[in-house]
């Protein structure tokens, strides 16, 4: 086949494919900001101590990534086979998703916009 083919390129874009666990949430009813805020707080620490920092942390988006953290740990566990002690928080991070556009009607026929923003949220662990 020759080098720019098709399947080829898929053979190789496949091949170099991440086989770390992780769990992403789409259209998540918080703004990648506000996200990013609880993520920091996480980042590169080992599940427990991620547990235990997002269930007394006061923002919603917490409870939010705490749910999703859950789903990456039951991801490896039962998909890789790999010990929920030694895991940790290798990647995690929040991209802005589509915004939903209202209208608040305001005095003398104005309209305010409000911006109901949204975020794709992604956590990846891997083994220490």
């Amino acid at each position: 086949m020759a080098k720019g083919h098709r399947s080829q390129i898929k053979r190789e874009r496949n091949a170099n494919a991440d086989t770390r666990p992780s769990a992403k949430l789409s259209f998540a009813r918080v703004s990648s900001q506000k996200a990013c805020f609880v993520l920091d707080a996480i980042r590169g620490k080992d599940v427990q101590t991620a547990l235990g920092i997002l269930a007394y942390n006061p923002r919603y988006a917490s409870t939010v990534i705490e749910k999703l953290l859950k789903s990456a740990i039951a991801n490896a566990e039962n998909n890789n086979g790999m010990d929920v002690n030694k895991l940790y928080i290798a990647e995690c991070y929040a991209n802005n998703a589509p915004t939903m556009k209202r209208i608040q009607p305001r005095a003398q026929g104005r309209a305010y916009h409000i911006l109901k923003r949204m975020s794709h949220i992604t956590v990846v662990l891997d083994e220490r």
